[in-house]
Parts: structure tokens; sequence; C-alpha cells
């Protein structure tokens, strides 16, 4: 499927620059302005359809793309697509559709013509980048420039909102950075993807030793100087799902029942807790008990999204500042806000009751498939035949910290978090399939 040598390179390069770019879209914005963005989102575009028409993976030779790929994918995009019938605002929504697919046709390229060690090595030179030049970023501005440093391409009048700026320049203060991707809740995401990235290649010995702990070493420094409470939490519970698959692993198949019943405990048990240590626990980490505005943004969306409750306003992916309603929906601080900071309620807001099923199925499909993978027979499809290789265990890991990112931001749904997620999908489920058909 894939040629040698400098097709194989250029290809690695491109799936890098891929992820990059999506993963730290703002960065290019405040760099090159929207327009320039728009270009190079163009010319990488360009770039994945041609290189999905040379390498031909399997549904480009004819075979079935209905069998071969998650259905629920094409559902929720078609439903998407049919939204602009009945979209309250169907020019926002034709750019949002517009804006969607040329997000997953990219992730095409990644999940049917990558390998998964490929498509790791591309995610963890993407990843390294990313914190790289964050934290070079923020030596700069606190070294030479000492304050805060405003997007290029910006001309702001009167009081500008802390969160207007492109770092506001606390790295000798101990943070919290933002780092290029000028939100620390972002560059949280990235340092905890990394963590695991990092991690599974330093275990596996796919990368150096002394290189592998520096770079492990930095995204744990990075996540720590972002503050974000939302991603720690995330990070305890990507530990947690660690625990229990490698438990799973240990006992195999067939005592399994003890995995399912402390997992389903324990999830009730935290749900209990962290109800009623809901306040305490925030506090300690720094946060508010309304996690920093959310509460309020959370019951607008759901206000408005009662109000269509089956099928939704219409898709727009990244909220549209320039139309009702979301020009006022979530305002706070003088910060107009363009998610629900929840996927769930902005997929119920946008596509209803019906788009919530749909993308529920997406990403459980995902989860479920990525767990087999990690605990049962890795060595036979994501592990380069090496017996319960910890790269097995990344795609499940990832998707973990994508679902709990999921419920208090909206990411997954566009970019970097879309790009990962369709991804992903598509690779576990050519994985799965594959060593489900093996003699």
């Amino acid at each position: 499927m894939m040629q040698p040598g400098r097709s194989r390179f250029a290809v690695h390069t491109l799936a890098t620059a891929l992820l990059f770019t999506a993963l730290a879209g703002q960065f290019w914005r405040n760099l090159l302005g929207w327009w320039g963005w728009g270009a190079l989102v163009l010319l990488l575009l360009a770039a994945s359809v041609v290189a999905l028409l040379r390498l031909k993976p399997e549904w480009l030779n004819g075979r079935t793309l209905w069998r071969r790929t998650p259905v629920s994918l094409w559902l929720f995009l078609g439903l998407a697509v049919l939204s602009l019938a009945w979209s309250f605002y169907p020019g926002a929504t034709a750019v949002g559709i517009l804006a969607q697919l040329a997000t997953t046709v990219p992730a095409l390229l990644l999940g049917l013509c990558l390998t998964w060690p490929e498509f790791l090595r591309a995610l963890g030179a993407a990843l390294r980048w990313l914190l790289g030049l964050s934290l070079l970023f923020e030596l700069w501005v606190a070294v030479f420039v000492g304050g805060p440093v405003l997007p290029f391409f910006t001309d702001y009048e009167g009081k500008i909102p802390a969160a207007f700026y492109w770092s506001r320049g606390l790295l000798f203060q101990g943070g919290p950075i933002e780092g290029i991707v000028a939100n620390r809740n972002l560059l949280a995401a990235a340092a905890l993807l990394a963590l695991i990235v990092f991690a599974a290649q330093l275990a596996a010995r796919t990368v150096r030793r002394g290189p592998g702990i520096a770079w492990l070493a930095i995204a744990v420094l990075t996540l720590g100087l972002t503050r974000s409470a939302t991603v720690l939490i995330a990070a305890v519970v990507v530990a947690v799902a660690l625990g229990f698959a490698l438990w799973a692993r240990r006992v195999g198949p067939e005592r399994r029942r003890p995995v399912y019943l402390t997992a389903g405990g324990l999830v009730v048990v935290g749900g209990v807790f962290g109800s009623l240590l809901w306040g305490p626990l925030l506090g300690a980490l720094g946060k508010s008990e309304d996690l920093t505005g959310r509460f309020d943004i959370w019951s607008a969306v759901t206000e408005l999204a009662s109000q269509r409750p089956v099928a939704g306003w219409g898709w727009v992916s990244y909220w549209a500042p320039w139309v009702e309603p979301f020009d006022d929906l979530a305002v706070r601080k003088g910060v107009t806000y363009l998610q629900a900071h929840s996927a769930w309620l902005d997929v119920w807001l946008q596509l209803g009751v019906i788009g919530v099923v749909l993308f529920a199925a997406l990403v459980i499909g995902t989860l479920w498939r990525s767990w087999f993978l990690a605990v049962d027979r890795p060595r036979d499809s994501l592990a380069d035949d090496r017996p319960y290789a910890a790269s097995a265990l990344v795609p499940f890991l990832l998707m973990i910290a994508l679902l709990v990112q999921s419920f208090t931001e909206s990411r997954i749904l566009i970019e970097g978090g879309w790009m990962m997620l369709v991804a992903l999908a598509l690779i576990t489920k050519r994985n799965l399939r594959r060593v489900e058909t093996m003699p």
C-alpha cells in the first residue's frame, strides 16, 4: 500500500504537517492571519487529496466503503450536510459543512493510508514540534518582551480581555502559559496526548532512551505550567483507564468480569463523591465552582437547544459570531465564546437528539474497538508483531483523553480533535476487522 523510499518519507512529512496544523490551528491564525491560515489549509487539503489518489486505499480499489469504515461516521456527516435544509443560519451551516469536510479528508488519509506505527510516529513528531515551539515561544516572550503579546494582524481598542492575548508572559511566574496555541487548555490537552504517545514510544523502544525521557519530561512540565484543572482531571482518568487495561490484559478474556464490575463500581462511586466534593475539589485545583463560567454557558445552550430538540438548529461546527443566536449566546467578561464548552451539548444544539445518538455511536464504537485492540490481540494489529506492546494501548488512552475532555470542551468536533477522532475510528475499524478475520 505504501511506496518505499521518498514516497514513504513524503507521506510521513505530510501526515506530521496535517496533525500539527490541526492541533495548532490558532498558531497559524495568530501568525499569518485568517487569509494566510486559509491558504495553508487549502494547500494541505489539496496535498491530502493527491496523496489519497496516489496511495489508493482499499475503498478506492472498488471495495465497499460502507463495510470497511464506521457507518456512524458517515451517518453523522450526512446529518450535518442534511441540516442545511432546516438550518436557522444556512450560510453559516454551509461554511461549517465545508470546514468539517476539509478536516475529514486529511483524516481519511491518516486513517486509511497509514499503518498504526506510521500514524503514531507522525503524531509524536507533530506533538514534539507543538510542545517545543510552545516552550521556546513562552521563553522568548518572558525574556525579550516581558509582558503580554497579542496575535499579529489584530487591532483591539480599549480594555483587552485576557483571553485575547497570544501569551501573557507568565512563564517565570510559573504560569499559566498558553504556548503557540494561545490557550492553556488546548496546550494542556496537547501535552496530555504527548504524555501518552511519548510514554508508549519509550516503553516500546521505538525512540532512543535519552531523547525519549527528555520529551516525556517536557510533556509533564508543559502540562504543569498550563495549570489546566480540566485536563489534569482527564490525566487522572487516563491513568486509571491504563490500570484497568493492564489488569484486563493480565487476566485474559475469560476472567474479565471482575474488571468490568470494578470499573462500573468505580464510575458510580466517583460520580457520587465528585458531586458531593465538587466545590472543594475545584477549589484545590484553582477553579471556581462553575468551572470558570461554564455553567452559565451550558444553561444558555440547553435553553436554546430545548427549542429544537430533535434535529437541532443546523450544523455550524465552530460557532459563527456574525449570525444569531451565536453573536450573544455566551458572552463573559467581554469575550464572546464560540463553543458550548461541551461537545455533547454542542451536538444537541446543532443536530438535536438524532445527532447526539449518532455522535455517541461514533465515539463509543471507536472507544469499544480501541479497548479490545488494547487488551486482546495487539500483536496481530497495532503492535508490529510485538506481544502486548505499549503502542497498542495508545488508541484506547487517546480516546479516553478525548472523551473526558468532550464534557468540558467542544474541540473534539473541530480541527485536531475531529481529525484525531476520525483517524482513530478508521484505524481501529481496519485493525479490528483484520484481527477478526485472521486464521
